[in-house]
């Protein structure tokens, strides 16, 4: 079975993503001052951030919904908690809570973190065909027809200075109108049309009309998005010779992929479902990697370069056919570890590991959230059909980090278990908690299972694949515990698709690179040997029948998967280098490149020094596991508070 998209991965920390922005610094300075100030052990936090991932034939979920059980932590929302983030913290999980107790290298570990900054994690997708993704061209396809929706050159030139101030406040909410007026001189059908196709291509995301007021012509500009249905692909004016899907390179900053594509289709008035690609990436970084669009040309979307923030369109090219999800051989990651500590021998021994054996393929941290509920928990209650466990994991009060209206919300509930109370405090509906409150509120306390089921799918599944990931965390470090770095009889290998048992005769043809092991479910078969009764003596101790592992609700059937225990990284390169200013970027972008920005300067010996490193990675494979192995450091929120607070100091 094919397993599943990883993409980026960072170790962060819940402040400004990016220090050259006033608001996010300020708002930095405060969270640093309280993580300070309030806690005694001098502790603030570095969160850990994994990929979404994206299924083909493994039954992981989306790991977009997998990001929302991330909530973000903010300031105090003017709560005046006591608390800090670090304080707070002391409720998250630990790498041992979910099973990810072994490494594989000898070496001996050193610190190291990977920022704030989120410029200091880049991943460039790798498709199918091996090509790394980058943006390097801004430049329009010439087609050999011409196309009636492009527009001409008076689009450009038939708004004034002051129209076109007036229409980018409106396109990006800068003030509180609603619509903008454009009076139209020396009126004329041909003047009129050009007016409105300069507005929709110039400002995408506005509608226009035609009104009269005291008998003059107007062009009112106004949002048409969530007023009226979406519009469709235009199906007119499209050259026959060019192929329906507009495919192109998104470079985004800090920006979930799902995030990206949501405004991309405000912004060109269609529904997000005509978009496609092959796998999402962590909003925690910079990311570049292609999408498909059907039906909207290029020259739209490079306009689009003009106003929007954080992300940057190019690389355009017309095709016949969509991407697919799963379609893609991996992520090349760019990674810098600053201040570290290690000798340069330690951090040697630690690449070469890195190279030549790998790293263990644990499920990182965020599959299974960061508060006080793991997401394993609510799902191990799903499998044993336990509907109010479920419900109480998702509402109930919980210690540890949250934004302020989540814990007003869960108080209340545990207060009077009135769904429609609870849900008054929630200004934000649409998190798992407000959808289920929803639930209960339309289906009743006695439905919860329909109540549930109001939660997105993808969303849904996500709890159960939490059990399966935190299962087989705990099984492959007894593998290794057990039986080391080799091949045993009663090992699992792929043969095509099918897994076999490793008989004593085969072991030398075989090494701990080719051995996979189960996620639970029905149609997967265990280790001949004891890690497959430790299997079943786990989901025993779960109130779980290995056997039997088909749920009443089809849902949530566990069919099974198999995933290498060992991954070796591709390209793996890496650079020590020295620094002084720890907000100096160390090395350039794609879109660095383009705007000619040069290289850093930077000292020969430096205050400090990072650690650079390149790697390439298949998919669902989580590359803090593989920082881990080089660090041999915890890498949960947990853990890296202490660690970065000396790196603040």
């Amino acid at each position: 079975m094919e397993t599943v998209e990883m993409n980026s991965v960072s170790l962060k920390r819940p402040r400004s993503e990016d220090d050259v922005a006033n608001a996010d610094e300020i708002k930095r300075q405060k969270i640093l001052e309280k993580s300070q100030a309030g806690n005694d052990s001098g502790q603030s936090i570095e969160t850990v951030t994994e990929q979404p991932e994206d299924t083909k034939n493994e039954i992981i979920p989306n790991e977009e919904s997998e990001e929302q059980e991330e909530e973000e932590l903010e300031d105090s929302d003017d709560d005046g908690d006591p608390e800090s983030f670090a304080d707070m913290m002391k409720h998250g999980l630990t790498e041992s809570d979910v099973g990810i107790t072994k490494f594989v290298s000898s070496h001996k570990g050193f610190s190291g973190i990977l920022k704030e900054r989120y410029s200091d994690f880049v991943v460039h997708e790798i498709g199918k065909d091996g090509r790394v993704s980058h943006l390097d061209d801004f430049s329009v396809p010439v087609d050999d027809e011409v196309n009636f929706e492009d527009p001409s050159e008076e689009t450009f030139t038939v708004l004034s200075d002051e129209d076109k101030q007036r229409l980018e406040e409106l396109q990006l909410f800068k003030n509180k109108e609603t619509s903008v007026a454009i009076e139209v001189i020396e009126d004329s059908k041909e003047k009129r049309t050009v007016i409105h196709q300069a507005v929709k291509s110039l400002f995408p995301g506005l509608e226009t009309k035609t009104e009269d007021r005291d008998g003059k012509k107007y062009i009112i500009a106004y949002h048409a998005a969530g007023k009226k249905a979406l519009a469709n692909p235009r199906k007119h004016s499209w050259p026959k010779s060019r192929g329906s899907y507009c495919h192109f390179v998104l470079y985004k900053e800090n920006k979930d992929t799902m995030d990206a594509i949501n405004v991309l289709s405000k912004f060109l008035r269609v529904k997000p479902n005509i978009f496609s690609y092959m796998g999402t990436k962590d909003k925690r970084a910079i990311t570049v990697q292609e999408i498909a669009v059907l039906r909207i040309t290029a020259q739209r979307l490079a306009h689009l370069n003009k106003c929007l923030m954080n992300f940057k369109l190019g690389n355009f090219s017309y095709k016949n056919h969509p991407l697919k999800l799963g379609e893609l051989q991996g992520n090349h990651f760019t990674v810098v570890l600053r201040n570290i500590t290690g000798t340069d021998d330690q951090i040697e021994q630690a690449m070469h590991s890195l190279r030549e054996i790998g790293f263990i393929n644990y499920y990182g941290m965020q599959r299974f959230g960061t508060t006080a509920v793991p997401t394993y928990q609510i799902g191990r209650a799903i499998l044993q059909n336990n509907w109010n466990e479920v419900m109480d994991l998702i509402l109930k009060p919980r210690p540890g980090a949250e934004k302020g209206y989540l814990v007003k919300c869960r108080e209340e509930w545990a207060k009077t278990k009135d769904p429609a109370a609870a849900l008054k405090k929630l200004p934000v509906k649409r998190c798992v908690e407000g959808q289920l409150l929803r639930g209960l509120l339309k289906f009743g306390m006695k439905n919860i299972i329909s109540a549930f089921g109001i939660i997105p799918r993808n969303n849904r599944l996500m709890y159960i694949h939490s059990y399966q990931s935190y299962v087989w965390n705990n099984m492959v470090s007894k593998r290794i515990e057990e039986y080391g770095l080799r091949a045993v009889p009663g090992d699992l290998i792929l043969k095509g698709a099918t897994a076999v048992h490793l008989e004593e005769g085969d072991v030398g043809n075989y090494t701990i690179h080719d051995v996979v092991m189960p996620l639970p479910g029905f149609d997967v078969i265990y280790p001949k040997h004891k890690i497959g009764e430790a299997y079943k003596e786990m989901l025993v101790a779960d109130n779980l029948d290995i056997n039997n592992m088909r749920h009443k609700i089809r849902d949530y059937s566990l069919s099974g998967a198999y995933r290498k225990i060992i991954i070796r990284p591709q390209n793996v390169n890496w650079e020590v280098v020295a620094y002084d200013d720890p907000k100096i970027p160390l090395f350039t972008t794609d879109l660095d490149k383009l705007e000619g920005k040069p290289l850093p300067v930077l000292p020969t010996d430096g205050k400090f020094r990072a650690l650079k490193m390149e790697f390439s990675l298949p998919p669902s494979t989580y590359a803090t596991m593989a920082i881990r192995e080089v660090l041999k450091m915890d890498t949960s929120i947990k853990n890296q508070t202490q660690l970065n607070t000396t790196w603040l100091r």
